[in-house]
């Protein structure tokens, strides 16, 4: 019977209910059911809430991300880097991976993330680069752009964060060897996770260049090829 909390759930998301709503009338159920009193499940929802107050941190989030971009923030991002004829697609990539890795090395994990910075700012303008340079693009290729720029902040922030001390990685890697009697130190840990920062900065930054001469090859020559069609 107290399974009929599970029911209630399927049954509200398959008619597309109000998720919130669905899901505290299926606690209330099974807690009245499994023979609760109305003021402990209260009380435990009361601490459900409390203890995980601080993922409430993201949901805020979300509908700001939402207003900015719904008041012309990506577009807006876009139009200022299509300004600056030097920029390309995989040169904004290039500069965003060097910053994502040196902030997640300090710790600084969330000054970036595909639906803070990614989603609103940097495919964007990386796709904005790309406009200015060979015109319109077909969606496939605005979503290739997108690919590189989500790859771009998960390679800086993979490679990045394990130079920071206090990383779950490192962390879990001198529990381990603790475990096994073997002395590690994490800052010693954390100091050889820069050659790898670098290689795989190195590494990234020739796909991104790869990537701009791949563009080039597709679009440039068509757009001067077209050039030439008008003026004749």
């Amino acid at each position: 019977m107290v399974l009929i909390g599970v029911a209630l759930i399927i049954i509200g998301f398959a008619f597309r209910l109000n998720s919130l709503v669905v899901v505290t009338v299926s606690g209330l159920v099974t807690g009245l059911i499994g023979g609760l009193p109305i003021k402990e499940i209260i009380t435990q929802f009361g601490e459900a809430f409390t203890t995980n107050r601080y993922m409430s941190i993201l949901i805020m989030t979300l509908p700001v991300i939402g207003l900015l971009e719904r008041s012309g923030l990506q577009n807006q991002a876009g139009h200022i880097i299509s300004k600056i004829k030097a920029v390309t697609a995989g040169r904004i990539l290039t500069i965003y991976l060097l910053i994502r890795e040196i902030a997640a090395a300090l710790g600084l994990n969330s000054i970036g993330g595909h639906p803070q910075t990614v989603r609103p700012l940097i495919a964007p303008m990386a796709e904005g680069a790309a406009k200015a340079k060979y015109g319109e693009l077909p969606e496939k290729e605005k979503e290739n752009i997108r690919a590189q720029a989500a790859a771009t902040d998960n390679i800086g922030l993979f490679f990045g964060e394990d130079i920071f001390v206090a990383v779950g990685a490192i962390l879990l890697m001198k529990g381990f060897f603790d475990q096994n009697g073997i002395k590690t130190d994490p800052i010693s840990m954390a100091l050889w996770g820069i050659p790898t920062a670098i290689f795989a900065f190195i590494v990234h930054s020739i796909r991104l260049y790869l990537f701009d001469k791949k563009l080039d090859r597709k679009y440039l020559q068509n757009k001067q090829q077209n050039g030439k069609d008008v003026g004749e």
